[in-house]
C-alpha cells in the first residue's frame, strides 16, 4: 500500500486517499471508486468532489505524486520478439493498403471482445470458478481526445503470455497461405478486398489508425498480468508482465490504442458512440462508453448590499439579498450504449405492430409505417434471422442497381448494407429489413457473397418470404393498400417477368392491368381466368399507348361482340412482362393485333366461301400495295370496321415497334429485322370491300378504285397503331377524296333579284340548273 498526495486538476487532494489492494478499486474517506470493469452509474445528485475524482481516476489524466518513484528496477524486462514473416507483410499491407474503410477497426476489436467473453460464458459452464469473484461480463469503451488515445476493456477470458506469442504475433492457425492467395487474387482482379477478419486477422484492424498498440490481458489460469507492445512500422514486438498495481484487472484484455495523428478524431466520445450504434449495437454483451453528463443546480449569487434603517440609534445596517441561479454541473460516467436484444432475436408473437413500425422508422429513417413487415427465422442447413418490409412510398429508381436497404448482420454485428443484388434481385430491391447470419463469417466480401453457397440458399429463402410478404398486402380487405404498392412497385415486378424466369409463378399472381371490362380498373390475371368464358381458350391482350387507343381499337371489335374480356396494355414494360410469361394457369397469352387469331368461332364452310369470293379482290389488293404487306386476307376479328393491319406473329407488335423506334439513336435501319412484314385483312361484311369487290371484277385498273385502296391501306395503319411512312401523302389523297365527294355541295346561292328586275321565279321541288336561268330568261317570264 502507497500513500500518494495527488494533484489531480491543480486541485490537492487529501492524503486519506488510499490505493485498495483489490485491483481497479479506490477509496476516499470510506466511499469506494469503481475502476472500468466496475463503474456503476451516479445520479446527479452524488458528491461532485467524487464524481471529479473518478472523471480523473478514469479518463487517465496526468498524476503527480508527492511521494519517491517506485522503482522499477525490479520488474522484469519486456521480451523482444520477431514477428511472424507472413505477419509482418500482412501487417504492412494493413497499415498501407488493405484496407479504405478505416473505421471498420472498432467493428473488428468490439467483436474480438465479444468474443473473448463467449469463450468465457462457455468455458464457465463446466468451470465455475472462472467466473468468482470477477466482474460483470461487459466491454467498456474510454477516449483520451487531447492525447489520441481508445482503451477498449472486456471482462472475458484474456490471455496468457503463450497465448500473446501464439495469437499476436503468428496467423498460422487463420490460414495464412490462403488469405495471402486470397488477397493477391482480389488485387489482380481489381476488387474490393475487404478481408479483414475472415481469416481471424481481425485484431490487426487496429493498426489501421493507430501508431501504436498495447494489449494489456490476465488469463484465470495465470497468476500473472501482460502486456503486449508493438508499433505499426515495426516488424517486431515486446511483451512484459505488468507490475503497476493501478493498471492491474481481475481478469480480461485491455487494449489501448495511440491513434496516428490524422486519425485522432476517432478518440473523440460521440464519434465512438456513433460507430457503436452502426456496427456494434447488438452485440449480445453490455458496451459502455464514456460519456460528459451534467444535471442542474441551484446557486446563490450574491448581489449589491442594501440599507436598512435600524430602531434606536438610527444608524443604517447592510443588508446582503440573496440570490440564487440554476447552473448545469458536468460529470464524466459510464452510458450504455447498444441493446443486448434485437428486436429480431425475439419471437414474433412478442413484438407488437408498433415496435416493429418503430423499429423500421428508426433504422431506415423513415417518417411513415410500413405497408406490411415479415418476421421469420430459417433453419435447417442454413441459419438466419430477418425481418423484412415494403415501404409505404418508393425512394428508389428501377435502374438503381445498388442500394442500402438490407443492413446484414452476422452474430448481430453490422457488416453492410451495400449490396448489388447479391441478396435481392434487382427488381427486389425496394424492400428494406434487416438478416442476421450465424454463418457467415465475420467479414464477408463481394466474392464471398457471389460464390458462397450459404448466401445463394439465404437469397433464395428470402426471396420467396418478400413474395408472400407481398402477396399478403394483395389479399388484404382494403384494396386500397395494393393499389398504393402498385403506384409505387408494379414496374419492378414487371421487371421480374424479365430478369427472373424461376418466379413467374411468384410473380404473375400479383401483376394488375386494364381491361375491356374494368371500368378502368385495374384487375389481377386470376380475376381474369375466373371471368373468362367457358369456351375460351386464351388469356387475350393488346398493347397501345393509351387506354383510350387500346380500348377502341378495331380489333377487339369482334371479341366485345363475344364477351370476352381483352387486357389493355398501357404501360411500356406490360407487353414485355406478359410476352415473358407466355402463359397462366394453362392459358396462354395471346396478343389480338397479330396474325393467325382463332376465337373459337370458326364456321369453315362459311369462311370458305368468303375466300373464294374474295380471292380475286385479296389478290388485286395485294398486287396494288405489293411489298408493303406480306399477303391480304379476309378477317374473322372485324364487325365496324372495312380493314385492319395486323403484325406477322414472331414479329414486333405495332406498340412494340413504336417504342423500339423511339429508343433507337440515330439510325433507324438496324430495327428493319424485327420490323414484322404486315398482313391485311378486310371485312366482307363492309360496304367499302362490297364495293372494291366489284371494281375488281369490272373495271381493275380504274384509278379511283387504286387510289381507295391506298387510302384505305394507309388510314389503317393509323387505326392499328402504326405510323404512316408518307404522312403528307396520306392527307393530300384525303384531301382529293373530299374535294370529289363534296363537289356540287353547299355551292353558291343566286344572289337575290333587285327591286328594278323582274321577280324570280317561285322555287320548284327540283332546282333549275343555273345555266338554264342565264341562258333561257324568257322561259322563265312564261312560268310567270
Amino acid at each position: 500500500v502507497r500513500l500518494l498526495t495527488l494533484r489531480v486538476a491543480n486541485q490537492s487532494l487529501p492524503p486519506n486517499w488510499v490505493t485498495n489492494p483489490e485491483p481497479g478499486v479506490s477509496r476516499l474517506g470510506g466511499k469506494r471508486l469503481f475502476s472500468v470493469l466496475a463503474a456503476p452509474k451516479l445520479n446527479g445528485a452524488e458528491s461532485l468532489s467524487s464524481l471529479k475524482l473518478r472523471e480523473s481516476a478514469l479518463v487517465g489524466r496526468r498524476y503527480e505524486s508527492s511521494a519517491a518513484a517506485v522503482d522499477s528496477s525490479d520488474a522484469p524486462p519486456a521480451e523482444k520478439f520477431e514477428y511472424q514473416a507472413e505477419v509482418n507483410r500482412l501487417m504492412d499491407l494493413i497499415v498501407h493498403s488493405l484496407y479504405s474503410n478505416k473505421e471498420v477497426f472498432l467493428r473488428e476489436l468490439v467483436s474480438n471482445a465479444s468474443d473473448a467473453l463467449d469463450k468465457l460464458r462457455y468455458l464457465s459452464v463446466t468451470d465455475p470458478d472462472l467466473l468468482k469473484d470477477g466482474p460483470e461480463l461487459d466491454i467498456r469503451i474510454q477516449t483520451d481526445k487531447d492525447n489520441g488515445i481508445i482503451t477498449i476493456t472486456d471482462s472475458g477470458i484474456g490471455m496468457t503470455r503463450q497465448e500473446l506469442v501464439d495469437s499476436l504475433g503468428t496467423i498460422a492457425s487463420s490460414g495464412t497461405a490462403k488469405f495471402l492467395k486470397t488477397l493477391k487474387e482480389s488485387q489482380e482482379a481489381n476488387v474490393d478486398s475487404n478481408l479483414i477478419g475472415q481469416f481471424g486477422v481481425g485484431f490487426y484492424s487496429a493498426f489501421l489508425v493507430s501508431d501504436k498498440v498495447a494489449v494489456s490481458t490476465k488469463s484465470p489460469k495465470s497468476e500473472q498480468q501482460y502486456v503486449w507492445e508493438a508499433e505499426a512500422e515495426s516488424n517486431s514486438y515486446t511483451i512484459r508482465e505488468e507490475t503497476d498495481p493501478e493498471k492491474l484487472i481481475p481478469r480480461g484484455t485491455r487494449l489501448t490504442l495511440y491513434l496516428k495523428r490524422d486519425d485522432k478524431g476517432f478518440a473523440h466520445p460521440e464519434r465512438i458512440q456513433k460507430l457503436l450504434k452502426n456496427y456494434s449495437q447488438f452485440v449480445s454483451f453490455p458496451i459502455y462508453t464514456w460519456q460528459e453528463k451534467g444535471f442542474t443546480k441551484e446557486v446563490e449569487v450574491d448581489e449589491d448590499p442594501a440599507e436598512v434603517k435600524t430602531e434606536g440609534d438610527g444608524e443604517p445596517k447592510k443588508e446582503v439579498k440573496k440570490k440564487t441561479k440554476t447552473v448545469v454541473e458536468k460529470y464524466w460516467d459510464w452510458e450504455l450504449t447498444n441493446e443486448t436484444q434485437p428486436i429480431w432475436l425475439r419471437t414474433p408473437k412478442e413484438v407488437s405492430t408498433e415496435e416493429y413500425n418503430e423499429f423500421y422508422k428508426k433504422t431506415f429513417n423513415e417518417y411513415l409505417d410500413p405497408l406490411a413487415s415479415s418476421h421469420f427465422t430459417t433453419e435447417g442447413e442454413v441459419e438466419f434471422r430477418s425481418i423484412l418490409y415494403v415501404p409505404a412510398t418508393k425512394k428508389e429508381d428501377i435502374t438503381d442497381r445498388k442500394t442500402k436497404n438490407i443492413r446484414l448482420y452476422v452474430k448481430r454485428v453490422f457488416i453492410s448494407d451495400d449490396f448489388d443484388g447479391e441478396l435481392f434481385p434487382r427488381y427486389l430491391s425496394f424492400v428494406k429489413g434487416v438478416v442476421d447470419s450465424n454463418d457467415l463469417p465475420l467479414n464477408v466480401s463481394r466474392e464471398i457473397l457471389q460464390e458462397s453457397r450459404i448466401v445463394r440458399i439465404m437469397r433464395k429463402r428470402l426471396v420467396r418470404k418478400a413474395f408472400d410478404m407481398i402477396l399478403g398486402i394483395s389479399c388484404s380487405e382494403n384494396r386500397d393498400d395494393y393499389e398504393a404498392f402498385w403506384e409505387n412497385y408494379g414496374k419492378f415486378l414487371k421487371l421480374g417477368c424479365m430478369e427472373d424466369k424461376e418466379n413467374h409463378k411468384r410473380i404473375a399472381p400479383l401483376l394488375r392491368f386494364f381491361s375491356s371490362q374494368s371500368n378502368e380498373e385495374l384487375i389481377s390475371l386470376d380475376e381474369y381466368v375466373e371471368s373468362m368464358k367457358p369456351e375460351q381458350k386464351a388469356i387475350y391482350y393488346i398493347a397501345g399507348d393509351s387506354l383510350s387507343s387500346a380500348k377502341n381499337a378495331p380489333f377487339l371489335e369482334k371479341l366485345n361482340e363475344m364477351g370476352y374480356e381483352v387486357l389493355l396494355l398501357i404501360d411500356p414494360m406490360d407487353e414485355v412482362s406478359l410476352t415473358n410469361l407466355n402463359s397462366y394457369k394453362d392459358k396462354s397469352f395471346v396478343d389480338i393485333s397479330k396474325e393467325d387469331l382463332d376465337l373459337g368461332d370458326k364456321n369453315e364452310e362459311r369462311e370458305k366461301e368468303m375466300k373464294q369470293e374474295y380471292s380475286q379482290t385479296c389478290d388485286w389488293i395485294k398486287k396494288r400495295l405489293g411489298e408493303r404487306v406480306a399477303r391480304v386476307d379476309v378477317s374473322n376479328r372485324l364487325s365496324s370496321s372495312p380493314c385492319v393491319l395486323v403484325a406477322a406473329k414472331f414479329g414486333w407488335s405495332a406498340n412494340m415497334e413504336r417504342l423500339m423506334r423511339a429508343q433507337s439513336i440515330g439510325d433507324t435501319s438496324s430495327l428493319d429485322f424485327m420490323r414484322s412484314r404486315k398482313v391485311f385483312e378486310i371485312n366482307p361484311e363492309h360496304e367499302i370491300i362490297k364495293r372494291l369487290n366489284a371494281a375488281c371484277r369490272i373495271n381493275p385498273d380504274d384509278p379511283e378504285a387504286l387510289k381507295a385502296i391506298d387510302i384505305l391501306f394507309e388510314t389503317s395503319m393509323i387505326s392499328s397503331g402504326f405510323t404512316p411512312d408518307n404522312p403528307t401523302d396520306l392527307s393530300g389523297k384525303i384531301y382529293d377524296m373530299m374535294s370529289t365527294a363534296m363537289a356540287g355541295k353547299w355551292a353558291s346561292q343566286p344572289q337575290p333579284a333587285q327591286p328594278s328586275q323582274q321577280p324570280a321565279a317561285p322555287s320548284s321541288s327540283e332546282p333549275e340548273p343555273l345555266e338554264a336561268e342565264v341562258v333561257e330568261p324568257v322561259e322563265a317570264g312564261q312560268q310567270k
